[in-house]
């Protein structure tokens, strides 16, 4: 078990006071058999009344109304949690489905519904050839199948963090060769929901040991963070990392879960202004194992997204992940 400390903050500036229209915050984990939630402080500024409420996929979010008009915007999120790794997992799935290709039940076919759809326009066939080039045999090891896409990504493209809002389709970062974690983590999705799958986002934070002076090369800390679940009847829905090639990571510190990335975003809402008024955004993140003198340490990492000028604006919203 890993106690860690997540520190997360959103700050918003403008050239003269708004009024700030409704925000959607989705920086809370549920509690689980693998994540406990020990504590939670969220501070705002300026002040407003929250009210929460668990979304369509059962994820914690919170509906904030701002009560005044302000220049800035800030929210800060402090977590504690306990984080109970898996060791080295062992994946129990059904007989039926260690091989592929495989069917799922009636039952899970109805519950996973659009998760096992694509979601994007792959004409050619471009990206689902792509991902039958892990196929090695039929039938072959599920298992063996899934980590070598996952690994395929993590070894096969370049990692980039982007500040831009929003995913990159997954046949751009086919034809690119690179991406965020956000990009990555749909490339896979897509990829296996193309083989019959079913697969979901997730949106979290990833702890880098190396921060608190431990030998580590983790790619993606220091920003929110993005990966993959995809199901398999037995073992349940698995955590595939490709960023960094991981599966089922204790490292991974799991925010919510939805079918696709534009439904994760951790803060989301707009502002009435004056064309102009919004100056930037910056995101702070750092993700510790509580120290005595070093709880507290400075944010490792800043995302700065470009302002746009509209009366009325939606502000950006913060990307998912890095």
């Amino acid at each position: 078990m890993q106690t860690l400390t997540v520190r997360h903050v959103t700050h918003y500036t403008y050239a003269n006071p708004v009024v700030f229209q409704p925000h959607r915050l989705m920086l809370r984990p549920r509690d689980s058999h693998d994540l406990r939630l020990v504590g939670a402080e969220l501070t705002l500024w300026p002040h407003g009344n929250i009210r929460w409420m668990h979304d369509v996929f059962g994820n914690s979010v919170a509906v904030v109304d701002f009560i005044e008009p302000s220049n800035e915007l800030k929210i800060e999120s402090v977590l504690t949690i306990e984080r109970f790794g898996l060791g080295a997992p062992i994946f129990e799935v059904e007989e039926g489905a260690a091989t592929y290709p495989f069917v799922y039940s009636t039952d899970d076919r109805t519950d996973l519904g659009r998760m096992l759809e694509c979601h994007y326009p792959d004409p050619n066939g471009e990206l689902e050839a792509w991902a039958k080039g892990f196929i090695a045999s039929r039938p072959t090891d599920t298992m063996a199948l899934l980590s070598d896409i996952n690994a395929g990504i993590h070894t096969g493209f370049a990692y980039q963090v982007r500040h831009e809002q929003g995913t990159q389709p997954p046949l751009e970062t086919l034809r690119l060769g690179s991406g965020s974690c956000r990009d990555f983590a749909l490339l896979l999705i897509e990829a296996v929901r193309a083989l019959g799958f079913g697969a979901r986002f997730v949106t979290g934070y990833l702890y880098d040991p190396a921060l608190d002076g431990e030998n580590a090369g983790i790619v993606g800390a220091g920003a929110t963070h993005a990966w993959a679940d995809i199901y398999l009847p037995g073992a349940g829905w698995i955590e595939f990392d490709p960023t960094n090639g991981s599966i089922a990571a204790d490292n991974l510190i799991r925010v919510a879960v939805t079918r696709d990335p534009a439904q994760a975003v951790p803060v989301a809402g707009g502002f009435t202004g004056l064309v102009g008024d919004y100056l930037g955004m910056t995101v702070d993140v750092s993700v510790r194992s509580p120290q005595p003198e070093t709880d507290m340490a400075e944010p490792v990492a800043s995302e700065l997204a470009e302002g746009q000028s509209e009366a009325v604006a939606s502000a950006p919203s913060e990307t998912a992940a890095a």
